[in-house]
């Protein structure tokens, strides 16, 4: 059974215009325009999930919605981890129907979101967080290293952590505050 796999790594940009005139030098075309992403990230009360290395995530944006399982993470030095998604009309009923069911939201997250596309095989998308501004490439390994290159960066720039890493990373999780990476949470 072949499994769907997804490949991407983030590279960290100081602010999303200057993020955005890198990939528009690039050629790369836009696909979606800026817009905000809700995310929930859910798991058992015991953690059954994460201890699998695995992701549960309900994602809420204006126009759509969608729930996506992520497993464990594929030895890489990109982010290699196998992915299911499928849209679904109301993400916030699919979200209190999964906590009917025993899941728990676990961590939350917003981030701006403008999707570019560069030859066949690359999405790019620029993502505005509350800890700062990220560049996500997702396609081939052959691609992304090719992208990152037209971008003048490095395999070495690669973040490979998720936000979830990298907002408890930043010492801003602050959780007796927010335990979440929201707009607005963080001092």
């Amino acid at each position: 059974m072949n499994r769907p796999l997804e490949r991407e790594v983030k590279l960290r940009y100081s602010k999303p215009d200057e993020a955005r005139e890198a990939i528009l030098k690039t050629g790369a075309r836009l696909m979606r325009r800026r817009r905000l992403q809700q995310d929930s990230l859910l798991d058992t009360d015991d953690g059954t999930l994460n201890r699998q290395d695995s992701t549960l995530r309900v994602r809420v944006e204006s126009e759509q919605a969608t729930v996506t399982f992520k497993g464990p993470t594929i030895s890489s030095t990109m982010k290699l981890r196998e992915e299911l998604e499928t849209p679904v009309g109301d993400g916030p009923t699919v979200l209190r129907m999964l906590e009917r069911i025993g899941f728990t939201i676990a961590f939350r997250y917003e981030k701006y979101r403008e999707e570019f596309r560069s030859g066949d095989d690359v999405i790019v998308a620029i993502d505005e967080t509350p800890i700062g501004t990220f560049v996500e490439l997702e396609g081939s390994a052959q691609g992304i290293e090719a992208f990152t290159v037209q971008l003048g960066r490095a395999q070495s720039d690669y973040i490979t952590e998720t936000y979830y890493e990298l907002f408890m990373q930043t010492g801003n999780a602050d959780t007796t505050a927010s335990p979440h990476m929201i707009f607005g949470s963080l001092t």
